[in-house]
Formats: structure tokens, C-alpha cells, sequence
């Protein structure tokens, strides 16, 4: 089947999924998101949704279709009955939506083709409410470029950056192993996240088609806590994300939490808690092996060592 990450699909059944992984040998890998509910808050098509969390769509899953549960939600393509493209849906979406398309006239103007940009989450399924955050994508090397020009529109004030209550609040609802000041300093730093009239956003990456390749299986070698060099970071702000290391024993960190996605740059000196795995390439540190990665984390020692000498 051929599926990414940021695209959506709906089931016979009337569930709609997100797609977490881009192979899908099984089946399309993936989490439920929104049911059919009288009671919903959500509408579409003039039928009512309930969203479901992470833990709800599971106990959901184990009553209803306890065959779809194994380390994601895995749905055999013969249940899919639509499927949801962000790259269309962002241009279906434009005539309707004037923040979404402000933004992707911000970034097409400046160099981003309209079939490297889409749109994700609620807004591509239609299941929008008022206050809902825009998830904007954008597809492979474009990306990087994306976020430089959300840069420099927010210098130009187009686009404004998060205020510090906003990110308090994203602070509270990732709930990471690092401080506050810690993730807000990292979080400027990143650029892929903005205000569009009042509006928030998040510049999400996905791969081209042709960046995609299977990701190497590991078997868990005991916890982890390293100090190394990064070396390559093309994919930092996949998911997952993916930093390669200049270090004597593990080649790469892999982080499936949010949180810390494009957490540094080259040549800069991280560390990192998680769970080890041994691969056919050798050994690699795994951060947020659990939903809430508790115990779990990757800071910039470079990032946090140039703030405290720019204070002095």
C-alpha cells in the first residue's frame, strides 16, 4: 500500500486513521483517531466524530478489532475505503480556509512548489473546529527551505513567533525530561513552528517517495546514556526522527517522540538517554521507546553551552 506519514484514511467502519510509518508490509500502520459518535463534537459530511487519544483508540481497538492492535494500529487495505492525501486536500482546502492559505502563499511565492506542501490533522479530514492548529507539511529537501522562509517572514512580521504562555502550555503537554528553559531554548532554535494571525502552525516534514527506505529492525540492548558528535541530520525532523553520530559504539539516535525532533545540528555535542538496540549496523540509541518516554532525552550540550556564555 502505498501510504506516509501525515496522510489520513477512513475505514469501512467509518474510522479515520493516521498513517505513522511509510511501509506497510502487513497492512497500513497507522493510529485511530476519530469515530463515529452522535455525541461528538466534530462534523463532517453532516456526520458527528469523537477524537479519540492514544490510550482511548487502543481500548477501542482491543473490544472492536483486536486484530488491527500490534506496536501500532495495523488495517488490512482491504478495509480501507478512502484515503486522504494532504498534498490535494491542501489545495481543496485554500478557497475556504485564508489562514492555510496565507501561509502556503508565503511559501509558494518564495520557492515551495504546491505538489512539495500539504495538509494534515483535522483540516485535511474536514474536522476542523474554530481554534484548531494548522499542520502544514511539507516534503523532503523543501522542507528545510520551508522553515527558512517562515524565518524570515517572521522578521518581516508576516508570520509571528509563539509567545511565552503558548509555549508554557506545549511545554505542559509534552511533559519531557528536560526543563523548561532547556525546551523553549531548543524550540526557538528548530523554526518550525509559528503564529499565523493567531493562528498556531507547525511545519511538519515528510519524505519524498524517493528518500524512502525500510527501517533497520533492532533487538533492545539495555539502556543507553552517551555523549557524541552529531554528523548528519537530513532527517531530524522525520518521524522518526534520525541522528547520525560520530561516536566509537552506537551510529545513530532514533527519536519517536516529537519532542525532540531536529534537537540539534551537525558538528554539535549532544546527549541522549534511551534504550539500546543492537542492528545488523551495529548499535543505536532509541529516545521515546514508550508514549511518555520517561527517563528518555536528547539535549544540545553545544546549544545549552552558547546560552550560558551569551548570558555572562
Amino acid at each position: 500500500m502505498r501510504a506516509r506519514i501525515r496522510d489520513f484514511f477512513q475505514t469501512i467502519d467509518g474510522w479515520i486513521f493516521a498513517v505513522s510509518d511509510y511501509h506497510h508490509p502487513h497492512g497500513l500502520r497507522s493510529l485511530l483517531r476519530y469515530i463515529p459518535d452522535p455525541a461528538g463534537e466534530r462534523i463532517a459530511d453532516g456526520i458527528r466524530y469523537r477524537k479519540m487519544d492514544f490510550d482511548q483508540a487502543f481500548d477501542f481497538l482491543r473490544q472492536k478489532r483486536p486484530d488491527y492492535i500490534s506496536d501500532l494500529h495495523v488495517v488490512p487495505p482491504s478495509d480501507l475505503l478512502r484515503l486522504y492525501d494532504p498534498s490535494p486536500g491542501l489545495r481543496a482546502i485554500v478557497g475556504g480556509d485564508p489562514k492555510t492559505k496565507k501561509l502556503a502563499l508565503i511559501l509558494s511565492r518564495a520557492g515551495v512548489p504546491w505538489d512539495k506542501m500539504g495538509i494534515t490533522g483535522s483540516r485535511l479530514i474536514g474536522l476542523q473546529a474554530p481554534d484548531s492548529d494548522i499542520d502544514f507539511v511539507v516534503y523532503g529537501p523543501m522542507w528545510w527551505r520551508a522553515r527558512d522562509i517562515v524565518e524570515r517572514a517572521k522578521r518581516e512580521g508576516a508570520v509571528q513567533e509563539l509567545d511565552e504562555e503558548t509555549w508554557k502550555k506545549i511545554y505542559s503537554k509534552r511533559n519531557p525530561e528536560i526543563s523548561l528553559d532547556e525546551f523553549i531554548l531548543h524550540e526557538k532554535r528548530k523554526g518550525n513552528r509559528g503564529m499565523i494571525d493567531g493562528t498556531y502552525f507547525d511545519l511538519l516534514f515528510t519524505r519524498d517517495w524517493d528518500q524512502i527506505q525500510p527501517l533497520e529492525r533492532g533487538t533492545p540492548a539495555g539502556q543507553g546514556l552517551i555523549e557524541a558528535t552529531v554528523t548528519d541530520c537530513e532527517f531530524a525532523f522525520d518521524s522518526p526522527a534520525i541522528f547520525r553520530l560520530d561516536h566509537p559504539e552506537v551510529k545513530e539516535i532514533l527519536c519517536f517522540t516529537h519532542t525532540y525532533a531536529g534537537q540539534a545540528l551537525p558538528g554539535e555535542r549532544i546527549e541522549a538517554k534511551g534504550v539500546l538496540e543492537e542492528t545488523a549496523s551495529g548499535l543505536r540509541l532509541v529516545v521515546g521507546t514508550t508514549r511518555e518516554a520517561r527517563g528518555e532525552w536528547m539535549r544540545s550540550l553545544s546549544l545549552m553551552e552558547k546560552a550560558t556564555q551569551e548570558r555572562l
